[in-house]
This record gives structure tokens, C-alpha cells and sequence, in this order.
């Protein structure tokens, strides 16, 4: 077997697809991934970088391509580190999650269990859908203000004019802040050297409503420019409701954070996501794409209380919206959080919804386990939603501790989640049925929820 070395060429077909949406090939008995390569294409491929574990390359001549490419939309697909899956039809983007979710269950967790199904989009959801944009924020060689996104792997911002899956609202925004910033010579943060005024620009839209916020990330006040921002924005976007300056000093990457200051309008936004209405602040969390949260939930619910009845204990909880969900199918339901303004947050819009059988409890999984223990409640089922890491070892044991009848798992990361239902499985519960979710249409992430059910043993 020939050894692969970089800048030789050969000829190869392209049989599946990477966990970012590269093509994959066989070359010489290794896994070579090709970006913007589909299954089934052929290939002449440039070999890039041979790494032990990895083989990149990168598609040179096309010699067979797939009947499920199609041109991208978008000007700077490829280039932005955005966008992963504009250049194939929609309906190979999602074979190409739901084989990405199975691949995962079965190379890490070894489980003989498949997902057989994956609930995509509606074709007038595929683009314009994110209520939530940030911008990256600079200038370019001229000393013009640029908005846009980072390059794949790199802190280039590339800029971006448009976005297709940004809300219209939102790409006006961007456009006004560059405006007031060439206008006024406001200057861009640099985050090697930690001087500059503006850092991000950071939107959010209602999708039920007519009501938005703006809010601009900031190393320092704008001091005699701020009236000249509101200004700006608010006539380039007359439905804005909010303009918020977040005063960030920190370095890093963080986009939020430091003093909040609400100078025109309401800096909170109200939506509704399953028929439940939610008041969100800049810093709360909120789905991304509402509409494809509501399907995801609704699956959810249906795992976890499917006769009504069931008393449901939901992990990692955040500001209540699966917590609220669950309660209108559920006998009783108690959320978990260790964020205390997360819990604070969903505790109002428990109020804010009538809902009574509902509880919020701040505490991480061990703690509430011991809080309803002492209260003489075991959960029927339990509903986990994990950051993209998954649970730890512990918060498993402790999970199957309290011996639910079923658990649910929501999941942003299929290999984690693979990894997690392994170790579930060492504890006697193992994964009956599941879904995969399209939560970001072309892009490659992709969203699951899993039943698991306790077998005796």
C-alpha cells in the first residue's frame, strides 16, 4: 500500500460525508475529507495535509458530479465560516445529518440502534430564520468599518453585506452600525492589542412580534457619539424596539458582558414558542430557530409524558422553555439550573403563562435529586439538554440513580450524545426510539432527542 504524501493527486469517490460536511474518500486505506465534495462524486483530489489521525484534501477536477448539487445562494459560501451546506439540495443536507447522527451512535456508543428519521424545515424556512445575529466588527485596508464573521478556524472577519439565514432586520443593522461608524470615525476593537471602541454587533429579533433589539458590544463608552447611534439606527431600522450598549472590557471572545445600558427603547423582546409566551433580555438564552424549537420540544414531550401523566424532572433547564413545554403534557414537572438569573428568568415566565404545576429549583442534578428525594418524588422521567460537552460521568450515575421509568435526551452534538447513551446503557437504560431535528438549515449542525428506557435486569 502506496504511503499518502501531500501534493500528490489521485482519483477518488466520494462515499460519505465528515461531521462538518466534507466529502469523504478512500485513498490507500485511509479516510481523506474534501471540502465541498458530495457523496458519490468523483474527484481528482490534491492531498493537503497527512496528519496520523486526519488526511485533508482538496477537490481539483471534477469528474462526476451528484445530481444533489446545486449552486449557493450566498456570494461568500465557502469562504465565511458560517454556511457549511449550500452547495447541495436540501434533501441531501438532511441524509447527510441523520447518516452524521447514526454514524456517531453506532462508531462511539456500539449500540444496534439507528434514527430512521430527521424533522427538517419548511421551504420557506431554510433561510431568514435566525432570530439571534452576531457580527464580528473591524475595518478594512481603505479604514472603512466592515461587519461580517470569522473565517473558518482564524479570526479574519470576512465581510458579509448579507446574510441569507440572518433575519433582514438584522443585516440592516449591521449596515447602519458601519455607517455611524465611517461617519463619526468611531474605531473597531482589536483583540491583539486591546484598543478600540466597537466589538460586536449583537441582534435580536421576535418572530411573532413586532419587536427587536440592537444591542452594540463596546470596549468603552461612545460617549458624545451615543445620540448619534440611536440616531443612526433607529432611521435605517424604524421596527427596532431596543438599542442596548453592552460595555465589554474583557478580553477574549466573549460577546456579552459587563454593564448593560439601555439607551432608547426596551431592551427585552417577548415570543412564543409552543403557545407559551417568553420575555427575553439580551443575555438570556433563547432558541436560535423558534419554529424548529417547537418540533423538537413537541417530540420531546411526547417521549417523556406520553399518556399525560408522568411527573418529569428536566435538567439543565435554563430559563424554563422545555420546563413549560413539559407542564402542559405533564402531572408535575421540576426544572434544574445552577444559573440563578436562568432560574429567575423561568420562574417568571412560569407565572407570566399561568402555569401551576411547575417548579424551579436552582441546583445542578446531585442537589436536586437529594431536593425531591426529601420530598418523597421520584420523577418518572427524566429530560436532560446538555451544553455541546454532554454530561458528565456523575450526573449519569446520579440520573440513573433515582431509577426514572424513561429518559429523554436532547442533543447538539452527536458524539457526545453517542458517548453519553454508552454509559447509560452500562446503567440499564437503553435508547428505544429518537429523532433527529434540522435546528440550522445549511449549516452542518444537527440536533437529536433520544427515549431511553430502563430494562430490567
Amino acid at each position: 500500500m502506496d504511503k499518502l504524501s501531500k501534493n500528490q493527486i489521485y482519483e477518488a469517490e466520494m462515499t460519505g460525508y465528515s461531521s462538518t460536511g466534507a466529502g469523504v474518500c478512500r485513498i490507500n486505506g485511509r479516510a481523506v475529507f474534501v471540502e465541498n465534495a458530495l457523496s458519490g462524486e468523483v474527484w481528482d483530489v490534491l492531498i493537503l495535509k497527512v496528519g496520523a489521525s486526519a488526511v485533508y484534501g482538496k477537490g481539483i477536477t471534477l469528474k462526476k458530479p451528484s445530481s444533489e448539487r446545486c449552486d449557493a445562494p450566498c456570494p461568500i459560501f465557502g469562504t465565511c465560516g458560517g454556511c457549511d451546506l449550500m452547495h447541495m439540495s436540501y434533501d441531501e443536507e438532511k441524509r447527510c445529518k441523520l447518516a452524521r447522527v447514526n454514524s456517531a451512535i453506532k462508531r462511539v456508543s456500539g449500540l444496534d440502534f439507528t434514527i430512521g428519521e430527521i424533522i427538517g424545515a419548511d421551504e420557506d424556512g431554510l433561510y431568514r430564520y435566525r432570530n439571534k445575529g452576531i457580527y464580528a466588527v473591524t475595518r478594512d485596508a481603505a479604514g472603512h468599518a466592515v461587519t461580517g464573521f470569522y473565517r473558518e478556524r482564524s479570526h479574519d472577519v470576512i465581510p458579509a453585506p448579507d446574510c441569507l439565514i440572518q433575519t433582514e432586520l438584522s443585516v440592516k443593522c449591521a449596515a447602519a452600525l458601519r455607517k455611524f461608524m465611517d461617519e463619526t470615525g468611531v474605531s473597531a476593537y482589536d483583540e491583539e492589542t486591546g484598543k478600540g471602541q466597537i466589538r460586536r454587533l449583537f441582534t435580536r429579533c421576535s418572530l411573532r412580534y413586532p419587536q427587536s433589539v440592537a444591542v452594540v458590544v463596546a470596549a468603552r463608552g461612545l460617549h458624545e457619539h451615543t445620540n448619534r447611534l440611536v440616531d443612526c439606527l433607529t432611521k435605517s431600522c424604524p421596527t427596532l424596539t431596543g438599542i442596548v450598549l453592552c460595555v465589554n472590557k474583557s478580553r477574549g471572545n466573549a460577546v456579552l458582558g459587563g454593564e448593560f445600558h439601555t439607551l432608547w427603547g426596551s431592551d427585552i423582546i417577548e415570543d412564543e414558542l409552543c403557545g407559551l409566551k417568553f420575555r427575553i433580555s439580551p443575555q438570556s438564552f433563547y432558541q436560535v430557530n423558534p419554529r424548529q424549537a417547537e418540533k423538537l420540544y413537541e417530540r420531546a414531550v411526547s417521549y417523556a409524558s406520553p399518556d399525560g401523566e408522568s411527573t418529569v424532572l428536566d435538567l439543565y433547564c435554563g430559563t424554563g422553555t422545555i420546563s413549560l413545554c413539559l407542564a402542559g403534557s405533564a402531572k408535575m414537572v421540576y426544572g434544574a439550573e445552577i444559573v440563578e438569573s436562568a432560574v429567575k428568568n423561568a420562574r417568571i415566565n412560569a407565572e407570566e403563562n399561568g402555569m401551576k404545576n411547575v417548579e424551579f429549583l436552582l441546583a445542578d442534578a446531585g442537589e436536586a435529586a437529594e431536593m425531591l428525594k426529601e420530598r418523597g418524588v421520584r420523577p418518572d422521567s427524566v429530560v436532560v439538554d446538555p451544553p455541546r460537552k454532554g454530561l458528565s460521568e456523575s450526573v449519569i450515575e446520579t440520573v440513573a440513580e433515582m431509577s426514572p421509568r424513561s429518559l429523554v435526551y436532547v442533543s447538539c452534538d452527536p458524539g457526545t450524545m453517542a458517548r453519553d447513551l454508552k454509559l447509560f446503557s452500562e446503567l440499564g437504560y437503553l435508547p428505544q426510539k429518537g429523532t433527529a431535528v434540522d435546528m440550522f438549515p445549511r449549516c452542518a449542525h444537527v440536533e437529536t432527542v433520544v427515549l431511553m428506557s430502563r430494562v430490567e435486569k
